[in-house]
């Protein structure tokens, strides 16, 4: 049986949004190894994350779960790594399997890694240059560039593997999180080149909720002395200002991916020297979207596009069709069942996603989800100041609902706000720049988002 089950490499970045990969049409940057892994397999247009935060996002992909279900509806909460899991369940049926990288779920006793044969991994963000890592539980001093450093534990884990039985590498990441700090290699990339402005980095809030007003995450008044590693020069104007920032930020921004591109190609190499490529299903993700100064911002946390949009290319040369793309809606609590139907394994009840792979064997069911669910928990946390919202996406509309509660959520602030709705037609405003809630032309479209939104709200039992 082990022969028939293929491998598995999950390689999974940080804040790392598909508009930063050339095989997405980015105009700011070129990847050509990752666009190797969508050029030999399948590109995801329409992935999405169900919580665009890190330690919620990571618990979903592990169990297959909402955050309600699996505990971790915010950055406050720690992983329970006592329930089910995709490894525990791999690791039971034949496979060997490591996590080397970002954690970011929690230390010690019950939070620390579980079912995996071999971990490795940062304690929690971690550090860029000489990080401090958590193997198998003991502290260790690593020298270097994290980005290669997890790079190397990860082809060495490989290398010593037990070439007997198949494997499921978690090989995550920290780039390309704040705050960016680059390798030698790539510190000067971008030097002499002005990255083009997105085209709602001049988003003035008009007509959106309070809500995209208050949050503290602007280009030009929020970002600090040590993203952008200078002082900004005497006497700009304040557009001029504004493209300062922009530029500091996005060029080291840029320069953290191209680590993780470089770093990618040794392990796409490394499985073509081995002559494991043909029967390796290779995942490249990263833990949520990012505002790249979309609608002037940095960070994540709102269902706005650029945030909830997760990068999902997959290369299986025995199943997958190379240069295929789908437009069907894939979510992160799905990976973990994708995983195990390729693996041969019954998914388990209790987790709420689908295999993808009756999409990437492009026969998509007539039943395939055409909306999806989304929440965020963590009501105007200190740093961001993000309002608690959840809402729907379909293929042609998505409505916001921020309830204005802490409803207890950790690391949320207890402060009241009156709650409010947003509507956005992605066919006629794909930048989300027109709130039209209050457009009496849509008052039937509202009714029917409302009744789907709460019909996927009973469906996956958030009752809150």
């Amino acid at each position: 049986m082990s022969n028939e089950q293929p491998n598995i490499i999950f390689m999974m970045s940080d804040d790392h949004a598909s508009h930063a990969m050339s095989c997405y049409g980015s105009k700011i940057n070129e990847t050509p190894n990752l666009d190797r892994i969508a050029n030999e397999g399948m590109r995801f247009d329409n992935c999405f994350c169900t919580n665009s935060i890190c330690a919620p996002s990571r618990a979903a992909i592990l169990t297959g779960q909402y955050n309600h279900v699996n505990g971790v509806k915010t950055l406050g909460d720690k992983f329970d790594s006592r329930q089910t899991t995709v490894q525990r369940l791999l690791r039971k049926n034949g496979y060997q399997t490591a996590l080397i990288g970002k954690w970011h779920l929690g230390h010690g006793g019950h939070h620390d890694p579980a079912d995996f044969d071999y971990w490795n991994v940062l304690p929690g963000q971690g550090d860029y240059h000489d990080p401090q890592m958590i193997e198998m539980g003991e502290e260790k001093q690593a020298k270097g560039y994290v980005t290669d450093i997890i790079t190397d534990y990860s082809l060495d884990w490989l290398k010593n593997r037990d070439k007997e039985k198949p494997f499921m590498l978690m090989y995550h990441h920290k780039a390309s999180h704040r705050p960016w700090d680059p390798d030698e290699k790539h510190a000067h990339m971008y030097e002499d080149v002005d990255i083009p402005e997105p085209y709602s980095f001049h988003d003035d809030y008009e007509g959106k909720s309070e809500a995209a007003k208050e949050a503290t995450m602007r280009i030009d008044r929020d970002l600090i002395k040590r993203d952008v590693k200078a002082d900004p020069p005497e006497g700009l104007s304040d557009k001029e200002l504004k493209s300062w920032y922009y530029q500091r930020y996005i060029k080291d921004y840029l320069r953290c991916v191209a680590s993780i591109d470089d770093n990618v190609g040794r392990m796409l190499d490394y499985l073509e020297e081995e002559g494991l490529a043909d029967n390796t299903i290779v995942i490249y993700t990263s833990d949520q979207g990012f505002f790249l100064g979309d609608h002037g911002w940095y960070d994540k946390r709102f269902m706005y596009e650029e945030s909830l949009r997760m990068p999902f290319i997959i290369r299986y040369p025995k199943g997958i069709r190379a240069g295929s793309v789908t437009k069907d809606f894939a979510l992160n609590v799905d990976f973990a069942e994708t995983f195990l139907d390729y693996a041969g394994i019954d998914i388990p009840d209790s987790m709420q996603g689908r295999s993808l792979r009756p999409v990437l064997e492009e026969n998509t069911p007539e039943d395939w989800q055409t909306s999806m669910y989304y929440r965020y928990w963590e009501h105007l946390s200190k740093e961001h100041k993000v309002g608690a919202h959840y809402g729907i996406r379909t293929h042609k509309y998505k409505l916001i609902y921020y309830y204005g509660k802490a409803l207890g959520a950790a690391d949320a602030v207890d402060e009241y706000r009156e709650p409010e709705w947003e509507l956005y037609d992605l066919e006629k405003d794909p930048h989300e720049m027109t709130n039209v809630y209050h457009d009496s032309a849509y008052e039937k479209t509202i009714e029917n988002l409302k009744k789907e939104l709460f019909r996927l709200k009973e469906e996956v039992r958030d009752s809150e």
